[in-house]
């Protein structure tokens, strides 16, 4: 049996796709250094390491999207591109854990 297929992404220009793959690395290297959420010091050392690379993406990405005339964010259509590429649950790891009962 095949997983459900996903709906498809919404048309994004080429910037606006750079725009959101590093944006979602960026949410995914910080929920591994998340310390509420971590594990060792050592991954969240590369998580960190790597961090400052896609950030540069990052910036690299909306620096063109400006240089090209895309002065505004289309926040509907990339919120729409967000949740098909499943960010949701990866900004979840940026959050805290839900406080136990003690």
């Amino acid at each position: 049996m095949l997983p459900p297929e996903l709906p498809p992404l919404p048309a994004l220009t080429r910037a606006e796709a750079e725009f959101i793959d590093a944006y979602l690395e960026v949410v995914d290297l910080l929920g591994r250094v998340n310390p509420a959420h971590g594990h060792d010091t050592y991954g969240a050392l590369r998580a960190a390491q790597a961090l400052v690379g896609r950030a540069v993406a990052l910036k690299d990405a909306l620096t063109l999207m400006h240089l090209r005339g895309e002065t505004r964010v289309h926040a509907e259509t990339l919120t729409r591109a967000l949740r098909v590429l499943d960010g949701e649950r990866r900004a979840g790891r940026l959050t805290l854990p839900p406080r136990t009962a003690a």
